[in-house]
């Protein structure tokens, strides 16, 4: 018996962002305001300790509410699945119908503005360096992949690096854009509408719109077709 792989390939009917403005329970905003003025930013944050990594129901909407209650804003339809973390979650700004995937961690920062559009999906263990962080609407984010926001100048030699200033510069991924499985988005860079960037990539410098770019460091490979393999690779896994 022989099988070819395109015997094996398939396509489905993609789930998410599908639904313009998601609808959450009817109770769930008030349940939002009452932890809010019932528990303030810290008694929150220990709050969510408690919902933070189990799949039944009520630890489900504890999250859910409680990432409401927390951020400076957040629109409907959020999940937030088990294990996901987050530092300075009132420094968020999240949109509409937004996944944020297991074990994903978000790490705000005291002055910092960390902007998540309406439908983005965030994969399992995606790790964000939020100080000034700007991610548009459907954007795709893979398992595993990084944003670092901040480098040490490593100036002068005679001090550890560790011990340096830090050199802040924004990232911004424009929407639509498709981030693959553990690529990796530098200080400064951002990433074009509509753009893919593939998996494992190291990305130094901005992306042009609709290109497609792999490799460390990132090089461009092609502009987008309509018919991209590299687009359903990125998509892997995902619904």
């Amino acid at each position: 018996m022989s099988a070819s792989r395109a015997d094996e390939a398939r396509v489905v009917q993609a789930v998410h962002g599908r639904h313009e403005r998601p609808a959450d329970p009817a109770y769930q905003a008030g349940l939002a305001e009452e932890l809010r003025q019932s528990y303030g930013r810290p008694g929150l944050i220990e709050l969510y300790g408690r919902f933070a990594v189990g799949d039944g129901v009520i630890d489900t909407l504890m999250r859910k509410a409680i990432w409401q209650a927390i951020a400076r804003s957040c629109g409907t339809g959020l999940q937030v699945a088990g294990g996901a973390g987050f530092k300075h979650p009132e420094t968020f700004e999240i949109g509409d119908g937004v996944f944020i995937g297991a074990q994903a961690y978000i790490q705000g920062r005291f002055d910092g503005t960390c902007v998540i559009g309406d439908n983005v999906w965030i994969g399992p263990m995606a790790y964000f360096d939020a100080r000034d962080l700007v991610i548009e609407d459907s954007v795709g984010w893979g398992p595993g992949a990084k944003v670092l926001g901040s480098t040490h100048t490593a100036l002068p030699m005679d001090v550890p690096i560790i011990r340096t200033d830090l050199e802040i510069k924004p990232v911004r991924i424009c929407a639509e854009a498709d981030i693959g499985t553990n690529a990796t988005i530098l200080p400064g860079v951002t990433i074009g509408k509509g753009a893919i960037v593939g998996a494992g990539a190291v990305v130094v410098s901005d992306v042009e719109p609709f290109s497609v770019v792999a490799g460390v460091p990132a090089k461009f490979i092609r502009w987008r077709s309509d018919n991209d393999p590299m687009t359903n690779m990125s998509r892997e896994g995902r619904s």
